[in-house]
């Protein structure tokens, strides 16, 4: 992952946009903030809060497409980034894997994967720490460098 660190090599930024909503309904409703700035790559790491929130899975993916189809349309990739939609069931694998056929979107499956129950990789519950953010880093690295050839 050497390249993330070489700002030489291009003039890439990176923009967590939504740091404190990982929702789809408030990112839906602020998308065009997103769209304003032309990305060329975005990773899409949303659908865990709506089930923690219990919004209907159907909305969930409702939503999930209608972004990916429109940070499309204005020319951007999108890597979707699936998580699990349940603590013992995944409620939400076969519907990430459909979504990601249907939109073409890039797909890395549940990226946290190997994080939960593990405390040196989570700072809470729920959220990973540094070392859990370069796991998920590392199952998103190989997906990211096929869309960037």
């Amino acid at each position: 992952m050497q390249f993330v660190n070489d700002t030489s090599a291009s003039s890439a930024a990176l923009w967590n946009a939504f740091a404190f909503e990982h929702a789809t309904i408030p990112v839906l409703a602020r998308l065009d903030t997103v769209i304003a700035t032309h990305p060329r790559i975005v990773l899409l790491l949303l659908g865990g809060n709506d089930y923690l929130r219990q919004i209907p899975g159907e909305q969930t993916f409702q939503n999930l497409e209608t972004i990916i189809t429109r940070l499309q349309s204005d020319g951007a990739v999108v890597v979707l980034l699936g998580v699990r939609g349940g603590l013992v069931v995944d409620h939400f694998d076969e519907d990430f894997v459909a979504l990601a056929e249907r939109t073409g979107a890039a797909y890395v499956p549940d990226v946290l994967d190997g994080l939960f129950g593990d405390a040196s990789l989570m700072s809470d519950s729920i959220h990973p720490n540094d070392a859990g953010y370069r796991l998920i880093a590392e199952k998103i690295f190989p997906v990211l460098i096929t869309v960037l050839r």
